[in-house]
Order: C-alpha cells, then structure tokens, then sequence
C-alpha cells in the first residue's frame, strides 16, 4: 500500500477518458491539529493532490488542539455542504461522526486507530520499536523520552513502543520528559532537564522532529556533542530534518501517503453510497538514520 500511495502522488491517479467528467466538483474539509506543524501540512498536502486528482478541492482548516474549536469546524463543513471531513482529531466522538454522516458527509480519521469509521494511520508502537532498538544497538543504555501537552495518540503510541523495546532489553522503563508543547523551544527547555538528570542519558527519543532540533541546538549550545555524547532520534522526518545543525536520525512516516490514503477512502464512501464498508488503512514508518544517532 505504500509504495503505491507513493507512486500515485508522483505520478497521479491512472484514468480512463471522461472518467470523471460526469462528477460534480465538490470540497472536503481536511482538519488538522495544528497548521503550523510541518507534520500536519505535509498530511494535508497529500490529501489535496488526492483530491485535485479526482476533480475535487481541499479546505484546510486547523483546530489548534481545541476540541470545541474542532466541534465547530465540522458544523460549518455540514452547513457549507462540504462532501466530507478528513480529520487529524482532537475530541471528535461517535455522536459527532454520526452528525455529519446524517448531513450526507464521509468522515476518515487520520493518524488514529478506529473500527466503526475509515481511517488511515501510521503503525506508531512500530515507530517507537525502531527508534529504541536503534538507540539500544548502537550502545546506548540510558534512554530517555521528550513529549508534550496535549500529547495526541499517536505519540502515546511511540513512547509505549520505545518504553517496551528498552525494558525486554533489561534496562528497566525509561524516564520521560513531559513538555508545554511538541516544539522547538520546548525542545531547548528538555537539553536543561536532560542535562540535570544523574546519570545524565546516553541517548534521546523525542516524540517529534521539531522537540528534537530544539533539543539538539541547545544541547550544542551547552557544549554537548551530539551524538558522542548524547545521541539523538526524532520522528516525523520532517524537511528540516535533513537540514538541522546536526542532521537528525529519525522515524520516517508517510506524511503525503497518509494524506493521500485518507482522501481516497473519503471519495470512495461517498461513492459507493450504502454499499460502502469501512476500511482502516496501516501504514509502517522508516528510520532514517542521519548524523545526530
């Protein structure tokens, strides 16, 4: 699924003359936690080359992390007549999902684990799995976590993976970092934390690229060497990741793929009308190993 999704976005969708010239042209919504976040950009991008394929437009819309604000945006797609949501979720429920299906809209869940609507997502625990064993393979055995508040699913799912991985090695459940937010400078504020815990971590997992530049700029800045020292793993691999001042070893998820996915299954309920079953589409992230680890 993955290497096609990839293809597809490189390539576009393969066609059949007129296949969708019968088809009105309609928008779907495609609400993210946070639009300045690479990570949510980069899924909402991907959904909007789906869509544009198919004759379709994208509004983008952001929550800001707010359940009430989230709420409010899917009324507004329903009273527009959108056709449907693609939703990174904050507080959505089953009673919000049934709202919108009543309005005649397909809902798809990005990012997270559902059963009773189509969702696609990244395998997270794996994600979390490879960045421990990388970090426990090239030697290192105090191993701590950076995250922050509100901490979404999907990086619940990367520390309890990490977490596993480090205890059956024997090395016992590691520290973890809670900061305000996953950002830069929350990042920054963790090198101080990290740098005042006795023994002091070989090695570091932050739920996110942007804590973990963050965290890499100040540990530098503190006369740390990175990755003698302190190695380093993010995830997202996002496009400074490549570019940080130490590159950034990472876990890799199809952030485009996952937006494209999420925009096919929302066309195809639309589609297929009553006879729609829903699907949940997994997807395995890479590491991508880089200077800092």
């Amino acid at each position: 699924m993955r290497n096609e999704s990839a293809r597809r976005l490189r390539t576009g969708p393969e066609r059949t003359a007129g296949e969708f010239g019968d088809q009105p042209r309609r928008a779907f919504g495609v609400l993210v936690e946070d639009l300045a976040n690479p990570y949510a950009t980069d899924v909402a991008r991907g959904a909007e080359a789906a869509l544009n394929a198919a004759g379709h437009d994208a509004l983008w819309l952001s929550s800001d992390h707010s359940a009430e604000k989230e709420r409010r945006l899917l009324e507004l797609l329903a009273d527009q007549q959108a056709a449907g949501a693609l939703v990174i979720p904050v507080g959505i429920g089953p009673r919000d999902i049934s709202r919108l299906r009543a309005a005649g809209m397909s809902v798809v869940l990005i990012d997270r684990d559902a059963s009773d609507v189509c969702s696609a997502r990244v395998d997270h625990v794996a994600g979390g799995e490879a960045a421990a064993a990388y970090l426990l393979g090239i030697g290192r055995e105090r191993i701590a976590f950076v995250t922050g508040t509100p901490e979404p699913q999907p990086c619940v799912e990367r520390r309890d993976g990490a977490a596993r991985t480090i205890v059956e090695a024997g090395l016992g459940k590691p520290p973890v970092l809670v900061k305000e937010a996953l950002s830069p400078t929350e990042g920054q504020a963790a090198a101080h934390e990290i740098m005042a815990m006795s023994p002091v971590p070989d090695g570091v997992f932050c739920a996110n690229d942007l804590l973990a530049i963050g965290l890499i700029n100040e540990l530098i800045r503190l006369g740390v060497r990175v990755p003698e020292d302190i190695a380093v793993v993010g995830y997202d691999d996002i496009e400074l990741a490549a570019s940080a001042a130490v590159p950034l070893t990472t876990v890799r998820q199809p952030r485009r793929e996952l937006g494209w996915e999420a925009a096919e299954l929302a066309m195809a309920e639309i589609g297929e009308g009553k006879s729609h079953q829903h699907r949940q589409v997994v997807q395995r992230p890479d590491l991508v190993i880089r200077e800092s680890a």
